[in-house]
């Protein structure tokens, strides 16, 4: 066969054209296993309707403490209590949060006082989801606080908690307006301009008088609007 440089420079093109065609399959290839992995591992706290877990069971990741309260994992539950001396302290979220939903699963062992901090900025600015059992003037948990105005609303029926067993309580915070549900009843529902932002947390209280309790949080989710 004649030899011709034309069909010979044909040849190693389309060689080439092969070869950089199946380079670029298998690179494809490679990052959509890459982008799998990553939105697995991205989305490995997602949970349905948009809610993300912001406690992992395992650790305190994505939490800083505050004070001298004591602060555990344990059987895949988050556990505060007194430190030294019936010393308090807090846990926060190292995030911050503006609109949100969030979720929180609890038990707590009496006597209590303790909650679930929101907007959380700084001792006099945030709001707080109390968890306790309050005498003067009565109240119970789901009761809504706010450092330097005391009760924004007040939840009233104790009936409201199991005292022995896990509760929910859910928050609700858009512009200027919070809401808080206990165990699926409405307990607040309050416009107010103390704090627009902030972290997410729980607090263990000071006292003897307290120096029993413990909150235990099974779940922590939110949902940013």
């Amino acid at each position: 066969m004649e030899y011709s440089p034309y069909k010979e420079r044909m040849r190693t093109m389309s060689r080439s054209a092969f070869a950089v065609a199946l380079a670029t399959v298998m690179l494809l290839a490679l990052a959509g296993c890459h982008r799998s992995a990553e939105k697995s591992a991205s989305t490995a706290e997602d949970m349905p309707g948009g809610m993300v877990k912001l406690f992992s069971g395992k650790d305190l990741t994505g939490w800083q403490a505050e004070g001298g309260a004591r602060w555990v994992v344990e059987d895949g539950l988050l556990i505060g209590t007194q430190g030294e001396g019936n010393a308090p302290g807090d846990l926060f979220t190292t995030a911050s949060f503006d609109d949100f939903v969030a979720t929180v699963t609890w038990r707590v062992e009496w006597p209590c006082n303790s909650g679930v901090w929101f907007r959380y900025q700084s001792p006099g600015k945030a709001y707080q989801a109390d968890i306790l059992e309050y005498t003067n003037p009565e109240c119970y948990s789901g009761t809504l606080y706010c450092p330097g105005k005391m009760f924004l609303a007040m939840n009233t029926d104790k009936a409201l908690v199991n005292r022995e067993g896990w509760n929910t309580i859910q928050i609700r915070c858009e512009g200027d307006r919070s809401q808080i549900w206990l165990n699926g009843k409405q307990v607040a529902d309050v416009h107010d301009d103390t704090t627009a932002s902030g972290k997410i947390g729980f607090q263990v209280h000071p006292g003897a008088e307290f120096g029993p309790m413990k909150i235990v949080v099974r779940e922590v989710l939110v949902k940013e609007l």
